[in-house]
């Protein structure tokens, strides 16, 4: 049986792990990425860089950091804290762009940090834009940055793949925005929960290089670990066009005998490589969506939406997923000649300054101010909460970027859509969402095809020396399903360095209750739902639990960059959606209720030796954990784990 494009690229990258035979999904390994992007959250990997002990940074070409967040941030905290991560960039002799250079992908794209092939991972989520470069792109956390500089190498599992074939072309206006939004409300249940969505098919050909970024980038918002394009002539176009101003600026990092390497022979996968699911989407039946309030997976035709008469205070065109040359060319279009409506602010910030200086020469730079747009410094800044221009209380926002979680871009007593830029620009003019032209109200039917195969032997998972073997604590109910780490720990307080452990402890899930801190005690137990953690890859969401004396949380599922934050905290997380039906089932007149988060006064006993879980008299099941998750819980964490593999004294 033949290997998927993950499992060759994987393969290809493979510090340790199977020699005796070819990866599969569920495959354990160490992986040695081409680079490992960082941004403002470089400074506690820096930390846990020191905690480590190793004495220098293994390879100074790994590590790119990209200063992006919190640009606006004039203070002297923050100031010196990026004059500490340009000096430790020094120190090393590693890659350092500072504030304003751009949002990090877009910089790791444009430099060509990210090229066809090539195993490239960042401190955050939306890692998997680089597969719209023919990259297996993937988030780590800043535990895993920390380690990748120590020993030039992470874990990794290689996750299954689900084949996304792409027919036909777009039209009515539709883009590449319009696809993901539409696949992430057709397929809500898990489909693609921690798979690699490979895209292929004759439609996948015909999208640009814009599109297939914005695909890839939003696949995180979809549940994905990975999001792929195929290598083609647009990706090598594209690399080529690169290459050349590489050549005439200095920094040359592809080669020209690169890229006919890459044109005659692409990665892909073989004629019977085996896949976990496939699903089809004929391209010329999507129409222009929009998302939410303040939910990826609730998406309508914007046809519909516009019958609902929505009106909007403010309107966005930022972040790394829809404001490079393209989308800014396609709002320009629709502002051009006309003024943002009166009691509607609209906010744009190029993916880079090299987009925004190559958007100035076009006049489509120009065109968004004279429509009105306030410009903000090529960075994040509300998408990640940051910032001018955020969300209050009451007002209800469109915007461009991948997340609308309830407070994310501001209050959570706010409400925010997602869009294409055309969308957002013919909304902020007209004061209310709609298109810039009528649109049809086309639904599309889920085509989702599930594939068998024989599993791999794998030698039993017993209990390792120093894990343990039986927990228990009060049962803590967290009904809600897809709850993001937004919702677990608040924009406001990921970037700040003086938050203590106790600080966090007393924020913790405020976002999605603000009484959990409150209501929970040192040793309980935290029931949650289907894919619990996903969004944003902040550490504090696993380590702010850990504050409040959290004991292990049992989910219907999770977001596996959560899981790895969990594993390299030494925090204890299982699967068992059998207990979290039975539990919701005993307490729905709570669920009903609206109550955020339920306490029946109920024990749960977790034997990890048996695989069982106690409650009510009842036992329920669940898979053992994998070696090396009991490795890293029974280290303390992978700072430990690390620190020992390097020989050195804790």
């Amino acid at each position: 049986m033949g290997q998927t494009v993950v499992e060759k690229i994987a393969q290809s990258h493979m510090a340790r792990g199977p020699r005796d035979r070819q990866l599969r999904a569920g495959d354990f390994l160490y992986v040695r990425p081409r680079h490992v992007m960082t941004h403002d959250n470089t400074a506690p990997a820096i930390e846990k860089f020191a905690a480590i002990g190793a004495p220098r940074v293994r390879d100074p070409a790994q590590p790119v950091f990209v200063l992006d967040h919190d640009i606006q941030n004039r203070s002297a905290a923050n100031l010196a804290k990026y004059a500490a991560i340009e000096a430790f960039a020094k120190r090393h002799g590693i890659d350092f762009h500072p504030a304003g250079t751009g949002v990090g992908h877009q910089v790791m794209i444009e430099r060509q940090y990210v090229v066809p092939g090539a195993f490239v991972v960042a401190s955050d989520s939306h890692a998997n834009m680089y597969g719209g470069m023919g990259a297996l792109g993937t988030p780590v956390v800043r535990s895993d940055a920390a380690a990748i500089w120590a020993c030039g190498a992470f874990w990794w599992q290689v996750p299954r793949t689900v084949l996304v074939e792409l027919h036909g072309e777009l039209r009515d206006g539709a883009t590449g925005k319009d696809v993901i939004l539409a696949l992430c409300g057709l397929y809500d249940q898990g489909e693609v929960l921690n798979a690699a969505v490979e895209f292929g098919g004759s439609g996948a050909a015909g999208l640009s290089l814009d599109a297939r970024l914005t695909i890839a980038n939003m696949t995180t918002e979809w549940g994905a670990l990975c999001g792929w394009f195929p290598i083609d002539e647009t990706t090598l176009a594209f690399v080529e066009q690169r290459r050349g101003r590489a050549t005439r600026s200095g920094a040359q990092r592809v080669t020209a005998e690169d890229v006919e390497r890459w044109r005659a022979e692409p990665v892909a996968a073989d004629d019977d490589a085996a896949y976990a699911g496939r699903i089809t989407l004929d391209l010329s039946r999507v129409t222009p969506h929009v998302s939410g309030p303040d939910s990826v997976e609730t998406t309508t035709p914007l046809a519909e939406l516009v019958t609902q008469d929505v009106r909007i205070h403010k309107a966005y065109l930022v972040s790394c997923v829809n404001s490079r040359l393209e989308d800014l060319a396609a709002a320009a279009a629709v502002l051009r000649g006309r003024k943002i409506a009166d009691g509607v602010e609209l906010y744009v910030a190029a993916a880079s300054r090299e987009v925004q200086r190559n958007s100035e020469r076009t006049g489509a730079w120009q065109a968004l101010l004279d429509a009105g747009a306030r410009a903000l410094p090529p960075g994040c800044g509300p998408c990640i909460g940051l910032g001018a221009g955020l969300l209050e209380a009451g007002e209800v926002g469109i915007s461009a970027t991948n997340r609308n979680f309830k407070g994310r871009m501001g209050s959570r007593d706010a409400r925010c859509y997602l869009a294409g830029p055309a969308v957002v620009a013919a909304s902020a003019v007209a004061g209310r969402i709609c298109g810039p032209a009528p649109s049809e109200s086309r639904r599309l039917a889920p085509t989702f095809e599930t594939f068998t195969h024989a599993p791999i032997e794998r030698a039993p998972v017993g209990i390792l020396p120093g894990f343990p073997e039986r927990l228990a604590g009060r049962l803590v109910l967290l009904p809600r399903d897809s709850l993001d780490t937004d919702g677990m720990y608040g924009k406001e307080f990921t970037y700040r360095d003086d938050m203590t452990p106790e600080k966090m402890a007393d924020v913790v899930f405020e976002n999605y209750d603000p009484q959990f801190a409150a209501r929970t005690a040192t040793g309980d137990i935290v029931i949650g739902g289907r894919n619990f953690g996903s969004g944003s890859s902040r550490e504090q969401a696993v380590t702010a639990l850990q504050a409040r004396g959290i004991a292990m949380v049992v989910a219907g599922s999770y977001g596996r960059t959560y899981l790895r934050n969990a594993y390299n905290n030494g925090f204890p997380c299982i699967e068992c959606p059998e207990l979290v039906a039975r539990v919701r089932e005993l307490l729905s007149a709570g669920i009903e209720a609206g109550e955020k988060t339920l306490i029946p006064g109920d024990t749960v006993e977790v034997d990890f030796a048996s695989g069982t879980i106690a409650f009510r008299g009842e036992t329920f099941r669940f898979p053992a954990l994998e070696r090396m998750a009991q490795r890293l819980i029974a280290a303390g964490g992978l700072e430990n784990h690390v620190r020992r593999s390097l020989g050195l004294r804790e």
